[in-house]
């Protein structure tokens, strides 16, 4: 006569699976993935050269290794940025130091004296990458509070609420001029 083999007894396997998968959902932290929303220009081939920028149109900030901010060589903290920036785009009292303005006539709005003023980044090799995004944040954070503004005083809603039109008409008015430049090792 044979000997039966004995059985390990699995009924209960595939709970003891299904709880340790709900253990570990529960207990795993996700990391928020941070970055920024840009378009970017499509490639081209054709390498231009790079437009004559007249110096009063060019609002340089700096960050070094130490995450300290300059703007036109003055140290500024993180939350100075976005005034600083608004102030020189809108440059509302036409002074010759800030952004010179072009009258645009455009659709939807009319004519409308258009900034000229380009924003130019340039971080440390050493920049955090914290101290990269607020900056960046701050930077953006002052063209969209221009665009909101410009959007309620001629369609009384802010930019992200206007018809598609009504955002284009406000983003040829108030583009968003930031450039970066290639990471240096910044004193």
């Amino acid at each position: 006569m044979a000997r039966k083999t004995p059985e390990i007894n699995a009924s209960s396997m595939a709970d003891i699976a299904f709880l340790l998968l709900i253990f570990f959902l529960v207990a795993t932290t996700m990391d928020i993935d941070s970055g920024l929303n840009r378009v970017l220009p499509p490639w081209s081939d054709n390498q231009t050269e790079a437009p004559d920028i007249k110096e009063r149109n060019l609002m340089m900030v700096h960050v070094n290794k130490y995450d300290q901010i300059a703007v036109q060589g003055e140290l500024v903290q993180v939350n100075q940025l976005k005034d600083r920036a608004k102030e020189w785009v809108l440059n509302v009292a036409n002074d010759g130091n800030l952004p010179e303005k072009k009258e645009v006539e455009i659709d939807l709005i009319g004519k409308y004296m258009v900034s000229q003023g380009i924003i130019s980044l340039q971080n440390d090799r050493g920049t955090s990458y914290e101290m990269y995004m607020k900056v960046q944040n701050e930077l953006t954070r002052a063209f969209n509070e221009i665009r909101d503004e410009l959007s309620k005083a001629h369609f009384g809603r802010t930019f992200q609420e206007l018809e598609k039109n009504q955002q284009d008409a406000i983003a040829v008015a108030v583009p968003v001029k930031i450039s970066e430049a290639e990471p240096q090792n910044i004193k």
